[in-house]
């Protein structure tokens, strides 16, 4: 899609009617440092704000993950869409009406069939539920106390037991097979001597996922028996990436108190709001991704794990404090005694009154680690006991503050009559071990990044680093000194350049100068991918740290010329008889 189709004037128009806080403040929270702003990063995982928003220039970026653009990128990024998308969201929060003509939408126009589609089958399963072929869903629900106006609430639906349900009703809704099969709601065979189509879905409970927007995105569908596989979910779509959806967030978000309830399926969830407990969730797969913990943090500051109590449960329940520790986010775990999972404890362990007791009793994720740790061991053994100690120190060891390790080494002294001080020394030991391995792992990182390999942009930027870095000086000051351009063009152009980006970059950069273009960033962010967007406003950042001179920029165009001679130096060796006689032709010219 080239974002270029769009017109200027009205990018700029969109530019100037939307401030970028208003645009960045429902997804971070942000703190006013003089004309800068900052906050938690919603990109990567992080306890120190290192998001910067620039209000002068309507930019952003992150020193922690080199996340950056303007307001387009930004919700490019943070609502998975696509240039168009982006600048049709922003357009509708400024009150603009987007222009008929000039741009492609072919994408945008994909996408909303697709959840077109998922909006239609979600009605078609639930009408299908409370119609004669959903009776033995409608009885499995029953059985399990969901009642009409939850299974109202969340859309429940039930998929015919038959291989073309669904097919023959879209189609006859104007839906084409191959819409189908984009949304994954039907299937090809891939059998060579066939070409039909059949549904995904078939004789399942169907619980539709819905976004923050109210869209249905996709479709988790549960045996009503004990056939394998338990549950059917849709395949990533252009409109759903099982890694970053959360189940029932579209309820949960709004009143928890800055509380969620993180439960393993969606029948815990769908039992906890039956129950009252409205701020349940569930991640959608078989592990909780950075993606989603970056989505929770940004509508609670504490997460109560329940996950199920068997070992799977427990591994997961492990696995998730790692992921959600990255956030900065308050943990607490779920000790689910007497039952195997919530909805069990709602149904059969003591109801509501119960479930809230436990959930008033969860342990911190440090109380959860020590207890599992306990489990492992008999304290009442000196083996035991010093096996206990040696699995612990890690977790007090990963304690930032010196009173919660004081705390924590107190009890656990106490609890094994050990002297304070011996699990103290142990965890300084830990600390000096874990910091040389850090050392290490910091150097060889730095030293990728001195030599220029790791750039996922700049791909070429590895062993033409002197180049690359004269490139990105002269990039750097045109984007904050646009005058330099006349001086600059009659010394040095593009194909001069000596990496491929930085040269289509530069480029863009003169071509619009010379034709008496802004390179404000929303204009340029068309014409680059999102992850581009963030190279180009790392160098726009960089402006701050060079002199913005034209003698520097004299300076890289000098180091540019070397780089290019050093490059041409050839090997007589490797020459033919002619191309050495020529060589030599060249030199007494």
């Amino acid at each position: 899609m080239d974002g270029l189709a769009i017109s200027e004037e009205f990018l700029q128009e969109l530019r100037e009617r939307i401030d970028i806080e208003t645009v960045i403040s429902p997804y971070v929270n942000l703190r006013r440092r003089g004309r800068l702003m900052t906050g938690l990063c919603p990109f990567h995982n992080e306890k120190t704000p290192s998001f910067t928003v620039y209000t002068d220039s309507q930019s952003f970026y992150c020193f922690g993950c080199g996340v950056g653009g303007e307001i387009i990128t930004f919700i490019r990024r943070i609502e998975n869409l696509d240039f168009v998308e982006a600048v049709k969201t922003l357009a509708q929060q400024a009150g603009m009406q987007m222009p008929e003509d000039g741009y492609d939408d072919s994408l945008a126009k994909q996408r909303a069939k697709i959840l077109a589609a998922n909006r239609e089958a979600a009605k078609f399963f639930n009408e299908t539920l409370m119609g004669p072929k959903g009776k033995v869903a409608a009885k499995y629900l029953a059985d399990r106390g969901v009642t009409p106006a939850i299974i109202t609430r969340f859309g429940l639906g039930c998929a015919p037991d038959m291989w073309d349900g669904l097919l023959n009703h879209m189609r006859q809704k104007g839906y084409s097979a191959q819409d189908l099969v984009e949304a994954n709601l039907a299937n090809k065979s891939t059998k060579e001597d066939r070409t039909n189509i059949f549904d995904n879905f078939r004789n399942r409970l169907m619980i539709p996922i819905i976004d923050l927007r109210g869209n249905v995105i996709a479709f988790g569908g549960r045996v009503l028996d004990d056939s394998k596989p338990k549950y059917v979910n849709t395949s990533d779509t252009f409109v759903y990436k099982k890694s970053q959806a959360v189940f029932a967030l579209n309820f949960a978000k709004n009143g928890n108190n800055g509380k969620l309830i993180l439960a393993e399926g969606y029948m815990d969830v769908i039992a906890m709001h039956q129950a009252g407990f409205t701020n349940a969730i569930a991640c959608l797969g078989t592990a909780l991704t950075s993606e989603q913990a970056q989505l929770i943090s940004r509508y609670a500051s504490e997460v109560v794990l329940a996950y199920d109590s068997d070992a799977a449960g427990q591994e997961a329940t492990k696995k998730s404090i790692t992921v959600l520790n990255r956030t900065g986010i308050k943990i607490r775990v779920l000790s689910l005694s007497g039952g195997k999972d919530p909805d069990e404890i709602l149904k059969k362990q003591g109801g509501r009154a119960r479930f809230q007791n436990l959930l008033d009793g969860a342990a911190n994720d440090i109380e959860y680690k020590l207890l599992r740790e306990r489990e492992k061991f008999d304290t009442a053994t000196p083996d035991g006991k010093l096996n206990f100690l040696k699995a612990v120190v890690p977790v007090i060891a990963r304690l930032q503050g010196a009173i919660e390790r004081d705390i924590y080494a107190s009890s656990l002294a106490q609890e094994l009559s050990v002297d304070k001080e011996a699990i103290m020394l142990q965890v300084k030991e830990h600390d000096k071990k874990m910091g040389r391995v850090w050392d290490k792992e910091r150097f060889k990182a730095a030293k990728r990044e001195l030599m220029g390999y790791g750039d996922k942009i700049n791909l070429q930027k590895g062993g033409k680093t002197r180049a690359t870095k004269a490139e990105e000086v002269l990039i750097t000051s045109l984007l904050n000194n646009p005058d330099f351009y006349k001086k600059l063009s009659e010394k040095i152009g593009p194909d001069d350049f000596l990496t491929d980006f930085n040269k289509r970059l530069y480029e863009l950069i003169c071509t619009r100068l010379r034709d008496g273009k802004c390179i404000e960033l929303t204009l340029l962010s068309g014409s680059f991918t999102a992850e581009e967007m963030s190279k180009i406003t790392a160098l726009y950042v960089k402006g701050s740290e060079i002199s913005n001179t034209l003698e520097e920029c004299e300076d890289c165009i000098a180091v540019l010329a070397e780089e290019r001679d050093s490059l041409n130096v050839v090997n007589p060796a490797e020459l033919s008889d002619e191309e050495f006689s020529k060589l030599f032709q060249k030199k007494d010219q």
